[in-house]
């Protein structure tokens, strides 16, 4: 039966593991790539001038940007899967080899900054399997926003205490080794309750409205952090990393800022990540104004990474929802890190940095007046799931207008929505409701554990509860 206690256990047990799962890829992921942009970040050091090492932290963007492109390109390519597990090892391959000389190898060595080239594509085509995976678990109504969160919180704590804080430790490598070793066999393996590919056809098609809404706010949103992206890039190149450094300790920052994220970004469908997102670019407005002592920069530091983890949250929790639902699941997945990319390359071509304050206060007051305008265009301050009936009297719904309100309120596919019917209309049992359906019973308590997972119900009594609710519109 279920609504079995133990079966809901055993609901929850899996729910708990799927979250542990896609937080240790995650935070592998995140601190794999934090570790890797800030050895690349020090290529040319002593041996190019300050002008060329911006130029090869520029250039390093366009490689991650060609590393994420590549990955999307080559997912759509029909090719079987032993060709894509070779690809895919080869990457992993030049990827560790990479890093391991990077943490060996002499940084102001020509060698050390081909090396660190050859690296970031991997680690963009890396970035861009993690992403993917992301969206493919949002689409089945896994808790992203908390892997998320979670996973990047770890991951800025890791780097801050084994590269930052105690410099290049003989932790480091045996840190990253592990995280690579895991980061591969959570990456190769498929967890169970995946969307199968017909599932994923089936997803709510997202509007291109959207899309470009999406694109837009989160490409404002980094105006906020292109300011000190470039100022302080400079700086640091400037001074050789020692009086201006951007991996400080204001760098923890991003912590909580995360760990928000983290509680948010699931409740309501995602409604509350581009608000959350947008009062933390309110505060991060002051960047341009607090400025001129060594107390103002590190205070403007802690505000420069409260607007990076809340352009980063934005786009990731964003996109992933909404990349199922296109035509190129794989690039759109990746399309807010791609856009961070591009936003660095904008920012460093117009000089943003070397903009008077009053400017820069400007063109933020502009970006937050441009953000509120999207959002209020594209629904995003309605966190209304479905619309209510205007009466004062709760209206019943029939049976079909309120299946097709839970479909659309828990983002249900078509054959959830009929294992749906089945359990709050009936009380027959699983192998009698398999047989109607012509589906097995195991495949039929994968739809029921997906249901309970995109609905919060533990039991078939919650769904049935849930219905109900649904149908008077409460």
């Amino acid at each position: 039966m279920y609504n079995d206690p133990s079966e809901g256990a055993i609901v929850l047990s899996e729910k708990t593991k799927r979250e542990i799962f896609l937080t240790g890829l995650f935070a592998a992921f995140m601190f794999l790539q934090f570790a890797v942009l800030r050895l690349g970040n020090s290529a040319g050091e002593g041996y190019l001038s300050t002008q060329r090492r911006e130029l090869v932290y520029y250039a390093l963007q366009v490689f991650v940007i060609l590393g994420f492109i590549g990955y999307a390109a080559f997912d759509r390519l029909p090719v079987g899967t032993r060709v894509r597990r070779g690809v895919a090892f080869f990457v992993l391959g030049v990827f560790c080899a990479g890093a391991a000389v990077l943490l060996a190898a002499d940084r102001g060595s020509l060698f050390y900054l081909i090396v660190t080239l050859a690296v970031m594509p991997c680690l963009g085509g890396i970035g861009g399997a993690v992403y993917h995976r992301m969206s493919r678990e949002t689409a089945a109504g896994a808790k992203t926003a908390r892997s998320m969160g979670f996973g990047c919180s770890i991951a800025v704590v890791l780097q801050y205490l084994l590269q930052i804080q105690l410099g290049a430790t003989p932790l480091l490598p045996v840190f990253m080794l592990a995280a690579f070793l895991w980061l591969t066999n959570l990456l190769l393996r498929a967890p169970r309750g995946l969307l199968s590919e017909t599932e994923i056809e089936e997803a709510k098609e997202t509007p291109p409205r959207r899309l470009m809404f999406a694109c837009l706010i989160a490409a404002t949103f980094m105006l906020f952090t292109s300011f000190y992206n470039g100022y302080i890039h400079h700086l640091q190149i400037r001074s050789g990393y020692t009086d201006y450094n951007v991996y400080s300790w204001p760098r923890l920052i991003l912590v909580p800022c995360y760990l928000l994220f983290a509680a948010v970004g699931d409740r309501k469908q995602g409604k509350l990540v581009p608000i959350a997102a947008l009062c933390v670019a309110l505060v991060a407005t002051l960047n341009s104004v607090l400025a001129g002592n060594d107390g103002a920069y590190w205070l403007n530091m802690c505000l420069f990474y409260c607007s990076i983890a809340a352009s980063v949250s934005y786009y990731d929790l964003i996109f992933w929802r909404l990349a199922q639902g296109t035509k190129h699941p794989a690039f759109w997945a990746s399309m807010g890190r791609i856009l961070d990319s591009v936003m660095v390359l904008l920012a460093g071509a117009l000089h943003i940095s070397a903009l008077p304050a009053a400017a820069v206060l400007a063109v933020n007051i502009a970006g937050i007046a441009a953000i509120v305008l999207l959002m209020t265009l594209g629904g995003d301050f309605d966190l209304t799931p479905m619309p209510l009936a205007a009466s004062d009297e709760p209206r019943l719904l029939s049976t079909e207008d309120t299946l097709d309100r839970m479909r659309e309120q828990y983002a249900l596919t078509r054959r959830e929505a009929e294992v749906l019917r089945e359990l709050v209309l009936t009380e027959d049992k699983q192998t009698v409701i398999s047989e109607r359906l012509s589906i097995q019973v195991k495949t039929l308590q994968d739809y029921v554990t997906r249901l309970y997972r995109k609905t919060g119900a533990a039991t078939r009594s919650g769904l049935t509860e849930l219905y109900h609710a649904c149908m008077t519109g409460k």
